[in-house]
């Protein structure tokens, strides 16, 4: 198994996720990663800072609100936001980040690996990995 595999393995292997950059619109990642989670019978808090809800959970304004702590975070932002997610989440305590295809950046990869968080970026999308079916 590869390194990015068995990063993968660990990092679906939580049982409590957020999706930053949900979204009420089906058609865009950031509403499919949501799904995702949910087909796999995951806990998972969508995070986006103007929603209140969307596929049927409640909607947190930044990581800071949620209230559990999770395993990990899918990002889907744009890579600019993304770097400010990574700050986020070394706030939160949060130690395993996704950056989704397009929502990662150098600074950000580096900035996450500066302070020691598990990273996958660069590489496989979660859909793919959790074999998602619309």
């Amino acid at each position: 198994m590869s390194e990015t595999q068995d990063e993968v393995r660990d990092f679906l292997n939580g049982a409590r996720f957020a999706v930053v950059g949900a979204s009420k619109d089906r058609s865009k990642y950031g509403n499919k990663v949501l799904r995702a989670y949910q087909q796999a019978g995951k806990t998972v808090y969508p995070v986006h800072p103007k929603e209140s809800e969307i596929e049927g959970e409640t909607v947190y304004a930044d990581l800071a609100a949620l209230p559990e702590s999770v395993d990990g975070i899918s990002i889907i932002t744009p890579p600019a936001v993304t770097e400010s997610i990574v700050r986020q989440a070394v706030d939160a305590g949060i130690e395993r980040v996704w950056m989704q295809p397009g929502a990662e950046s150098e600074a950000a990869i580096q900035a996450a690996k500066d302070a020691g968080l598990h990273v996958i970026a660069g590489g496989p999308c979660l859909l793919v990995a959790v074999g998602y079916r619309e």
